[in-house]
């Protein structure tokens, strides 16, 4: 068996995957603001802890691990949505867990993982974005993943797109990811209806899908998801610009929201003159794998 490791900006997710790409067994833990103020020993106390309980029940051969940023060598270089630099967590892990590990960025492993198993298989062109604390990315050509050399490249949530914007924690100003991250969507809909961040993405996304018109806050929320999907279609309109692919594949905690975003995404995107090129042939899929792509790609890189 091999054991997938999904590190998020919130979250930490590890899960035994078979050789057919199925989780079989997986646990989860939210990280909350406190912990992130020690992120390197939550990050090894957690992933430590559990493989030791994994390699109780299972034959374990490989450990693989998605993490958001720069990844070099085994070593994260940087994360900003982690706040991590130059940290060298394979070299870490390795002096107490005695199986093979590596390393990849995140969005790459699930774009590897939906590709092979999920919502991208039946395309040979296309372009992959996970949407959450940030917004990762991956470009498939011809059934390959983009090479971009030495550097993980792909950094689609630093597109600057609104000149001396927001501040991004990679110290640019308006980069995308300060717009149109499931971060960036959370954060407003909590301050703007009065909540904290003990108010997780399952209390959200009831609080939209009860919310009528007649409601004191429905004008509020239509407006935030307004703005919400005009700042994602801008950047994905780029992408397509750029690359056009067959199909545009969308991960992370989005797909949870499709129900209440993808309508509203597809309209900005084909009604509204974004596109060089006319594609009515193009699809916008979300990923059937879900937050699970990480952990499964992670064990194919």
């Amino acid at each position: 068996m091999k054991v997938g490791i999904d590190l998020g900006g919130s979250h930490i997710a590890i899960g035994v995957v078979n050789n057919k790409g199925k989780i079989i067994e997986k646990t989860e833990k939210r990280l909350l603001s406190n912990e992130k103020k020690h992120i390197e020993k939550t990050i090894e106390d957690n992933i430590i802890g559990y493989i030791k309980e994994l390699s109780a029940k299972y034959k374990i051969e490989e450990i693989g691990i998605a993490a958001p940023g720069t990844i070099q060598d085994g070593k994260i270089i940087k994360a900003y949505n982690l706040g991590i630099e130059e940290y060298d967590i394979k070299s870490k892990l390795s002096k107490k867990v005695r199986v093979p590990i590596k390393i990849k960025n995140d969005a790459k492993c699930a774009a590897i993982a939906e590709h092979k198993y999920g919502c991208l298989k039946q395309y040979k062109r296309s372009v992959f974005l996970t949407l959450g604390t940030g917004i990762g990315g991956a470009v498939i050509i011809n059934n390959k993943l983009l090479d971009t050399g030495n550097l993980p490249g792909c950094e689609f949530g630093h597109m600057i797109i609104e000149k001396d914007g927001l501040l991004c924690g990679c110290g640019k100003f308006g980069c995308w990811q300060q717009y149109a991250s499931m971060k960036s969507l959370k954060d407003k809909l909590r301050k703007k209806l009065g909540y904290d961040e003990q108010t997780d993405s399952k209390q959200l996304l009831n609080i939209l899908k009860n919310t009528t018109k007649e409601d004191s806050n429905f004008i509020i929320i239509n407006n935030i998801l307004e703005e919400y999907t005009k700042d994602l279609s801008i950047g994905i309109s780029n992408l397509i610009n750029i690359f056009e692919p067959e199909a545009v594949g969308i991960g992370g905690s989005f797909v949870y929201f499709k129900d209440i975003l993808l309508y509203k995404l597809e309209n900005e995107l084909f009604n509204d003159g974004l596109l060089f090129n006319s594609r009515k042939d193009l699809k916008i899929e979300t990923a059937i794998l879900g937050n699970d792509a990480g952990i499964i790609g992670a064990t194919l890189s």
